[in-house]
């Protein structure tokens, strides 16, 4: 069933938001444009949340004397289901409208993935079928807006009161509403010769759940105007842009590439030179295989000014996920992080790394499994080499087959692991630290 979409006159309206943490954070931040008085009552409540305009802190545990008045709106923003059940069912008796986070069940209301240009407010709901399909359809949104709507929208609702006064009639005014409106698409502004240059940061979003990025990283996309963004991204770090922001994806993995490298360069300069904060999201860290180089280099040759934030590779993430370090006293003193996908060398011949001690990482290389294997061995590495196939992360298929590098590529293909996946050869590969505790 369909949620039906409304718009509420929230300026100055009381907001009751229950939780003090990130996730709390995120709706408070999508909340404050529309003018709400918000008050927040948890009993720890992060910095970054206590430090947002206008909000009534109050710490201390929700009590059912909170909904008296009562709220526009409530918003249970708990990790404690229960509580936020309770919440939900005490709002639902009042006729309270509530939101509870992560829980469709629980919601009187779900926040809308929202493209906002000035007045203009647009709601998308997919009614919890899926939150990529909603970003999908807001990506294309505004991308179809024009970039001076905003403005338009300011100089028609002046001009409102002069054609109401002048035109009685009523089709004849909608008339006329329509062709000013027409008029003031076809023309845009002067341009704006004070624009201040731009920024870029190539941030590196980690590789797996949104909490995995850096507290620099977070801080650069809440406050970023444009977002370009790569596969494998946790998609609830989208959530925390700003309302109005500008996302668009591009996607670059092997056998998926949305975009070529050159035309992301490019779109990261168009923007920076139109005055946006960009944040350029990838995943994993922006320098290891990540084209982060290219795209600093082509931002430098621009003149853009730009930094990079590191983020956790999936060359160390992925093993250590499953349970394998990288490197490991008494069995591996080094670590060599290779990619098995480059279009310089088409036929790649790995033997080379077959001499190679400690770790040896591959990245990209599933679809080149068995002749890795065969290489190295053919290199001179034992085929009783511990080898490990992992995908993980934010993979679609999760798996994790361990053999010897000898019954690798069969043991990965029986197992039907899918890209993107992590090689492993090395002493550390035949480790699972976790055995133990699962």
């Amino acid at each position: 069933m369909p949620l039906f979409p409304i718009f509420l006159d929230l300026n100055n309206a009381p907001v009751l938001l229950v939780g003090g943490g990130t996730v709390a954070l995120r709706k408070a931040e999508k909340l404050l444009p529309y003018g709400p008085k918000i008050t927040v009552v948890a009993p720890e409540i992060t910095p970054e949340l206590a430090a947002l305009p206008g909000l009534n802190i109050c710490r201390r545990a929700f009590a059912e004397s909170d909904l008296q008045g009562p709220p526009a709106l409530v918003i249970a923003a708990t990790d404690d289901t229960s509580l936020n059940h309770s919440i939900s069912a005490l709002c639902r008796a009042q006729r309270i409208p509530v939101n509870v986070v992560d829980d469709l069940a629980a919601c009187g209301f779900v926040f809308p993935a929202l493209v906002q240009r000035g007045r203009l407010s647009v709601g998308i709901s997919t009614g919890g079928a899926s939150p990529t399909a909603a970003v999908w359809l807001k990506e294309r949104i505004e991308a179809l807006l024009p970039p001076h709507l905003a403005a338009a929208l300011d100089r028609l609702e002046a001009l409102r009161p002069t054609l109401k006064a002048q035109i009685p009639d009523e089709p004849a005014r909608a008339a006329r509403f329509r062709a000013a409106f027409e008029r003031e698409l076809a023309v845009p502004p002067e341009p704006d010769t004070q624009t201040p240059a731009g920024h870029v940061a190539l941030v590196g979003a980690g590789c797996g759940k949104a909490d995995l990025i850096t507290v620099r990283g977070l801080r650069l996309l809440r406050q970023c105007t444009a977002l370009v963004y790569d596969d494998l991204i946790d998609d609830s770090l989208l959530d925390e842009l700003p309302a109005d922001a500008r996302t668009i994806y591009m996607g670059k993995r092997s056998g998926h590439h949305a975009a070529p490298q050159a035309e992301i360069n490019a779109k990261l300069i168009e923007l920076a030179r139109a005055g946006h904060r960009v944040v350029r999201l990838k995943g994993g860290d922006p320098f290891v295989f990540g084209r982060g180089g290219e795209e600093a280099l082509a931002l430098r040759q621009a003149g853009i000014d730009f930094e990079v934030v590191p983020g956790i590779s999936s060359a160390i993430a992925i093993p250590g996920e499953a349970g394998i370090p990288v490197t490991h006293r008494a069995m591996s003193r080094e670590v060599h992080i290779i990619t098995a996908h480059t279009k310089a060398e088409e036929t790649p011949d790995y033997r080379r790394y077959a001499a190679l001690e400690g770790t040896l990482v591959f990245l990209m290389g599933l679809q080149r499994l068995e002749k890795i294997a065969a290489d190295l061995q053919a290199g001179g590495m034992a085929g009783d080499t511990p080898a490990a196939v992992i995908s993980g992360g934010n993979a679609a298929h999760r798996a994790a087959v361990r053999a010897p590098l000898s019954g690798i590529a069969a043991a990965a293909r029986q197992a039907g692991v899918e890209a993107p996946a992590v090689i492993v050869v090395g002493p550390t590969a035949a480790l699972d630290l976790y055995a133990d505790f699962q």
